[in-house]
């Protein structure tokens, strides 16, 4: 086991575990194996000896070549040496210039490679420079191109130096400078288009009426001049309204929000700073549109081009204007408009003033129209103006009529030959067939102031119609507010004109001519009517009843009248004082009421003229008038006797004035009508007269009586004048018996009017 063990070793050169563990594990220990090596050894050593004694003159004879090959390697030596020597002192200054070569090639190296990198960077400082070239320059959109390409491309390329950080960091900085810069040009421009919305208002306005104002003979002019070098338009001028807004940086602006990632944001910021601003343009700047047109045409001009401007950018604006946002703003200014319009016209006093602002309103609605927005409320608003226009020409020819009526003397025209007789017929519609036959000087049955009244009616329905076109009424409808408009000034302006000279007094006869005019006016309705019909090409439509026009002025002159006769009765009756002491009447009745009424006959018969209502109601007046006074000049309390010669006197001139009532010194009084007025004093006479007290007695209370319209008070008064009468005529003689009776009975009855006033009481 031994011996296989130690050729196992020496069989293997590198791997002797398993031999060490079988010797130390196997049978008789280590000690035999060291002992087996040894022997081992020994027998190796000699055959070490026997190899090297076979080899040994070889040996010596190597050793003796070595000996003397030493005297060579000595020489060799010192060669070399010397060799060396040479080499060492060439290769130092070799190795500095090696040195220097690396050093050199080291620094071409690194100038290679910073040129390198320094042509990385040189874009990106190029391009940094040109950004903030750009940015002072304005141009904004490019500027934010180039950030984007510094800061998505080129810096990412270049790498970490700090300088790129200094870049990195200053980009957020240009890029909110840029968005501050573009809002600030926003802002710029919507200033500049406040201040711009005017102009494109006006040349809007002007278009619209070039437009409406075209004819054939207006096209061929225009063409010709334009042929011929006259044209007054500027071919580089701005041909539509909007062309005179560089709309260039609001797009710039849009343009740099969408590339911030902002569009939406810029957006609202537009639509809401354009609403603001709609609301200042919908405020006048002048304050008072009704002082001046061009108060009115600056506001609606400056309201046309803001819409404009902001319907163009609905086709233009990539979404800055929406459809609904636009028409949601011109609804909110449309109205506002409306209103401003309303409450400044209804100011206005001056026609010429409103119809100019009434032709701008409709170039307003038509330029509108235009542009397609909806034009409610504004035609509602041309009909509310064309009633006030109405109020207001009334107004004006208020005074036109009262000057008129001022100087009109209101007698009949009297011509003296054909050429004023043809002015007078030219003038105002009057069937002359009864003049022509007449000689000269004729007169017309009318006053100077019908045709002046008449022209001035024309004249106003010329200026009413002057109002009316354009609005797109038919003829039929602009011929019936023409017609209602003419009967408004007729029945309402010149009645109230005619109401306000009866307020003043008024000689007789010229009431009786200002209601004979007033008749001829109303018949001229018609050919009114008429001249309506034939400017506006409608139907003839007769609208007003006839003979009621002006029966609110002819009630106020036929109050008048009745008022005058009235004053003159009472004058009349003033002027002459009663003798109510008279002892005997003078048979006749008194003179003062024979001139009374001789006075109004010849009056009734000067009213001739007129209808027979106002004749009719003028006699009323006078003899209600004159029963009146005589019965209050009898119980008049100042009156404390009354004589019976005095009161048979009284009775006599009361049976002239019945009649006077009772001939009915008019046509058209019921039979009898008159003589009622006289009723009450004819009952009280012939009861004092007649003394009939016991049917008065007996009927008193009791409808029908003859004796029905004495009141017991005015019985009582009347009696108690008579008894203090007959009281003072008897004081300083002695009554017969009769006569002591008659006393007697009146104070019986006198008694009993008392008791029945009393109980009335």
């Amino acid at each position: 086991m031994t011996n296989a063990t130690i050729q196992e070793i020496e069989g293997i050169d590198d791997y002797w575990g398993p031999a060490f563990r079988s010797v130390y594990e196997g049978e008789g220990g280590h000690e035999a194996f060291v002992q087996q090596l040894d022997e081992r050894i020994k027998q190796h050593d000699k055959e070490i000896e026997k190899l090297c004694n076979f080899y040994y003159q070889g040996f010596i004879d190597s050793i003796r070549e070595l000996l003397q090959v030493r005297s060579h390697a000595e020489e060799l030596h010192a060669e070399i040496s010397n060799v060396d020597s040479n080499v060492k002192d060439t290769t130092e200054s070799l190795c500095s210039r090696a040195d220097e070569l690396i050093r050199a090639r080291r620094v071409e190296l690194n100038i290679a490679a910073t040129i390198e990198k320094m042509e990385l960077c040189l874009p990106l400082l190029t391009t940094y420079s040109k950004l903030k070239t750009q940015v002072d320059a304005k141009r904004y959109y490019p500027a934010l191109k180039t950030l984007e390409q510094l800061e998505h491309v080129l810096l990412p390329r270049v790498g970490p130096y700090n300088w790129c950080a200094q870049i990195s960091a200053d980009i957020p900085r240009l890029r909110q400078a840029i968005r501050d810069a573009s809002m600030a040009d926003l802002r710029d421009f919507l200033e500049n288009i406040r201040k711009l919305s005017p102009q494109v208002g006006t040349m809007a306005l002007k278009q619209t009426q070039d437009m409406l104002g075209r004819s054939l003979a207006n096209i061929v002019k225009n063409k010709k001049d334009s042929m011929l070098g006259v044209s007054g338009k500027d071919n580089s001028g701005a041909q539509c309204p909007h062309e005179l807004v560089d709309f260039s940086p609001l797009h710039r602006c849009l343009h740099i929000h969408t590339v911030l990632g902002a569009k939406n944001d810029f957006i609202q910021y537009y639509r809401a700073q354009r609403k603001q601003q709609a609301r200042l343009v919908l405020i006048p700047a002048t304050g008072n549109l009704h002082d001046s047109i061009q108060g009115m045409k600056s506001y609606l001009s400056a309201v046309l081009g803001f819409f404009i401007l902001e319907e163009h950018l609905l086709t233009t604006g990539a979404g800055l204007v929406s459809k609904d946002w636009l028409l949601d703003t011109w609804s909110m200014s449309v109205t506002k408009v409306a209103s401003t319009l309303r409450t400044s016209t209804s100011l206005i006093t001056d026609p010429t003033l409103m119809l100019s602002i009434k032709h701008q309103i409709m170039l307003f609605i038509n330029t509108i129209k235009c542009y397609g927005l909806p034009t409610d409320p504004l035609p509602l608003l041309l009909q509310e103006m064309a009633e006030h226009y109405t109020e207001v020409l009334m107004q004006r020819w208020v005074g036109v009529f009262r000057d008129i009526l001022d100087n009109a003397s209101f007698l009949p025209i009297e011509v003296e030959n054909q050429e004023e007789y043809d002015g007078v017929m030219d003038t105002f519609p009057y069937d002359g067939d009864e003049l022509e036959t007449q000689p000269f000087p004729r007169k017309f049955p009318f006053s100077a102031m019908v045709p002046a009244v008449y022209v001035q009616v024309k004249e106003f329905i010329y200026a009413w119609l002057k109002y009316s076109a354009g609005l797109g009424l038919g003829g039929g409808r602009r011929a019936a507010a023409a017609r209602h408009s003419a009967s408004l000034l007729l029945s309402r302006s010149f009645t109230g004109c005619l109401s306000a000279l009866f307020r003043r007094p008024l000689p007789l006869m010229q009431l009786v001519q200002i209601i004979v005019d007033t008749q001829y006016l109303e018949d001229a309705t018609s050919f009114l009517y008429e001249f309506i019909s034939n400017i506006t090409g409608s139907e003839l439509v007769t609208t007003q009843a006839a003979g009621s026009m002006f029966q609110s002025a002819r009630d106020d002159a036929e109050q008048q009248i009745c008022n005058n006769l009235e004053k003159k009765v009472d004058e009349f009756l003033d002027l002459e004082n009663y003798d109510w002491l008279l002892v005997e009447p003078t048979g006749q009745a008194s003179a003062f009421v024979t001139d009374m009424l001789s006075y109004l006959s010849g009056v009734l018969t000067s009213l001739e003229q007129l209808p027979e209502r106002a004749r009719v109601a003028a006699v009323r007046a006078a003899t209600n008038r004159i029963a009146t006074r005589l019965r209050n000049l009898l119980l008049e309390p100042g009156v404390r006797q009354v004589s019976a010669g005095a009161l048979h006197q009284l009775d006599l001139d009361v049976i002239q004035c019945e009649q006077f009532a009772a001939g009915e010194p008019v046509p058209g009084l019921r039979e009898g009508e008159l003589l009622e007025h006289f009723a009450a004093l004819r009952q009280l006479l012939d009861l004092i007269t007649g003394w009939d007290w016991s049917s008065y007695l007996h009927d008193v209370g009791i409808e029908g009586g003859k004796y029905a319209l004495v009141t017991p008070r005015d019985a009582a008064t009347l009696l108690e004048k008579l008894k203090e009468a007959e009281q003072k005529s008897s004081v300083f003689s002695v009554l017969k018996k009769n006569e002591r009776d008659r006393r007697k009975l009146l104070d019986t009855v006198l008694k009993q009017l008392k008791q029945l006033q009393n109980q009335d009481g």
